[in-house]
């Protein structure tokens, strides 16, 4: 009989959800019913579940980073600024990146080891709409040649060397665009959590290095194309009865429009650039996470495999 090896260890549902050594659960109801997406209908009995444990394996890397940069620094004799423990996370647009981005955030901060954990998304690194239309590229928002990546390379690296006192460019889903006027400031974090569709993505143009280059630990999230498709089609239905509505949204426009045409509307989208930038782009990064998240149709996770 042939033994089959495989590079992860996989858990199932309740499997993962048996990690040992879990601390008492630290967030609230009303908070985790604000840390979820717009249409993630999942109960609070998935924080117990996976995110906890989640949150659990983090601790563990991220205190023996921390131990380990300390001996570090006594061998070389050399004192080094404090540098970040780096998290990305990475999926399809409307699969649940940043419900899970926030809950980890939330949940990591309650360790008194590591209370300051910041979050940003690399939305905020897109070229703005302006130099989109220029390039002609407006279509392809989203794909990596629509990244200033010499600008999100130059953060990430200021923030693992311990730079402080950084400002990032903050994006807006309202507007559709980078904001002028506006910028997070990433002031030297015990953690950063990177989120973004592509911080995986091998940068082709410029290969002799990368953005997960610099990732001490990178999460997928993962789910069926067919899953995501509808959960997206859902999500724009819902801002179409609520965030478009408001007249300073790009896509008031939609507001109008009948279930039908939106429903229509959301799948044109989904197939022309969406779903090209998922095929293309997005999934092919999905094998070079230290871990992956699956998710069932429900939203609820199914499965999650650890890399050895």
């Amino acid at each position: 009989m042939t033994k089959t090896y495989s590079p992860y260890f996989e858990f199932g549902r309740n499997e993962w959800a048996m990690s040992r050594g879990l601390p008492p659960l630290s967030i609230s109801e009303e908070e985790f019913e604000k840390l979820k997406g717009l249409n993630e209908k999942i109960p609070m009995e998935e924080v117990t579940k996976v995110y906890l444990p989640l949150a659990r394996l983090m601790h563990l890397y991220v205190t023996t980073f921390m131990q380990l940069q300390s001996k570090m620094n006594s061998f070389l004799n050399v004192p080094a600024p404090k540098a970040p423990f780096v998290i990305g996370i990475a999926g399809s647009v409307a699969v649940g990146k940043s419900t899970t981005a926030r809950l980890l955030q939330t949940l990591l901060s309650r360790w008194p080891e590591h209370p300051k954990v910041d979050l940003i998304t690399t939305d905020g690194f897109l070229y703005p709409n302006q130099v989109l239309e220029a390039k002609g590229i407006m279509n392809k928002k989203g794909f990596p040649e629509s990244y200033d990546i010499n600008e999100l390379m130059h953060f990430i690296s200021s923030v693992k060397s311990g730079e402080p006192a950084l400002h990032v460019p903050v994006y807006s889903h309202m507007v559709y665009d980078v904001l002028n006027d506006r910028t997070q400031l990433v002031d030297q974090p015990d953690i950063l959590i990177v989120e973004g569709i592509n911080v995986l993505q091998v940068n082709t143009r410029e290969p002799s290095f990368f953005v997960s280059d610099f990732f001490d630990f990178s999460i997928y999230i993962d789910a069926d194309e067919e899953d995501i498709r509808h959960w997206y089609i859902e999500r724009f239905q819902m801002l179409r009865d609520t965030a478009f509505r408001d007249p300073r949204s790009y896509f008031h426009k939609y507001a109008s429009i009948t279930k039908e045409e939106a429903i229509q509307t959301a799948e044109n989208i989904w197939r022309n650039i969406n779903a090209k930038n998922l095929q293309e782009n997005i999934m092919p990064t999905k094998a070079r996470a230290k871990l992956i998240i699956k998710k069932g149709s429900d939203h609820l996770v199914e499965q999650v495999l650890l890399r050895k």
